[in-house]
């Protein structure tokens, strides 16, 4: 039996003790086999981390999921943008090197400008969160990472209806919010096993990190605090300083979402990128206490929204069409398979596994 931090935990390990959350609740009791969803929630919970046992034999270990779109990635729009995506994180690694390395002056309006360039570029039949739910092969890096917080933030800041400067200043921030993790050594961001409790605590200071190389930047305010807040949540569950609602700034607000959204529905070393439904689902059991709900619901909503008339795949193998929201269970449309209608919100055993 090991304490091990939620970013040392991989699928199939089995809970050695009980956890609870802030308000001594059973989470999760003892001899419970982790999943990516159990992991997932105990982040969502703010719990750092818990004893656990060695991992089960690969065997044991349940299947990973996939969300491709394969009409999407076959199509000429989505190789222009995955050129476009591409050669935009290379010019955002260049230039924060320079920063790192050299302190050179951070080229706030150019960076923007080239993001904001791909969100007019590839505004046309396909929307630009399906664009990025087929950017999903492994790619951990910090500069894919920011670029696709910041086109999430967008999305989110246009779903809001927020004037275009207040748009565009979302933007900024997503794509700033992990500039500290670029002063974190290389070898703990891309390690690709177990973090150690000392590289865990390493790789939290990221928050304050960037929040200090960007006060000698002329970049504003809420840019800055989006570094420093985008681990803090509602509850006071988060990091570095503990805030509680209003307490965050409410573009960090904004990124906090994006950021877990995109983590959620990235690729992992031992599983693929979650479906959006299962984050969905996620947010709505574990996320309303945690993150500003006046935001978190119009994301889950749009998001939702975005997927009717999209085939799916239920976890009994059935292939279906999302016809209708229901707007009390998000994560639960109704679907059509055949002449044969299912509401989802009625049954409980079966769900949207991934999105064809």
């Amino acid at each position: 039996m090991k304490r091990l931090s939620i970013t040392q935990l991989i699928p199939g390990m089995i809970v050695a003790e009980d956890v609870y959350n802030l308000d001594h609740e059973l989470l999760i009791p003892k001899g419970t086999v982790l999943t990516d969803k159990l992991i997932t929630k105990l982040d969502l919970y703010g719990i750092l981390t818990i004893f656990a046992e060695d991992v089960l034999p690969a065997s044991d270990l349940s299947e990973t999921e996939s969300s491709h779109y394969e009409r999407i990635k076959s199509s000429p729009e989505f190789h222009l943008f995955k050129e476009d995506f591409e050669n935009e994180v290379e010019l955002f690694r260049e230039n924060m090197n320079l920063v790192v390395q050299k302190n050179t002056a951070l080229d706030v309006k150019t960076l923007l400008k080239n993001t904001l360039s791909i969100v007019s570029n590839h505004s046309g039949s396909i929307s630009i969160l399906d664009m990025l739910q087929n950017m999903r092969e492994y790619d951990d890096s910090t500069y894919t990472h920011s670029l696709n917080v910041a086109l999430i933030c967008n999305i989110l800041a246009g779903w809001l209806k927020l004037p275009k400067e207040d748009v565009e200043l979302a933007t900024a921030c997503g794509l700033f919010h992990d500039i500290g993790k670029m002063l974190i050594p290389y070898s703990i961001i891309a390690k690709p096993g177990r973090l150690s409790e000392e590289e865990f605590a390493t790789v939290k200071k990221h928050p304050a990190l960037g929040y200090e190389l960007l006060q000698s930047q002329d970049v504003d305010v809420h840019v800055k605090n989006a570094a420093l807040m985008h681990h803090e949540r509602s509850d006071g569950s988060g990091y570095p300083s503990k805030l509680k609602g209003n307490q965050i700034d409410p573009y960090a607000r904004m990124v906090a979402i994006a950021d877990v959204y995109d983590a959620m529905t990235a690729a992992r070393c031992y599983r693929g990128p979650l479906c959006p439904f299962c984050v969905i689902e996620m947010f709505e059991t574990e996320g309303f206490q945690k993150y500003d709900v006046s935001i978190l619901l119009p994301f889950l909503e749009n998001v939702v929204n975005s997927c009717l008339q999209n085939r799916c795949l239920l976890n009994d193998g059935r292939k279906v069409t999302i016809i209708y929201i229901n707007k009390e269970k998000l994560s639960r449309p109704v679907v059509q398979y055949g002449e044969e209608y299912i509401n989802l919100a009625d049954q409980p055993d079966l769900k949207i596994e991934k999105l064809l």
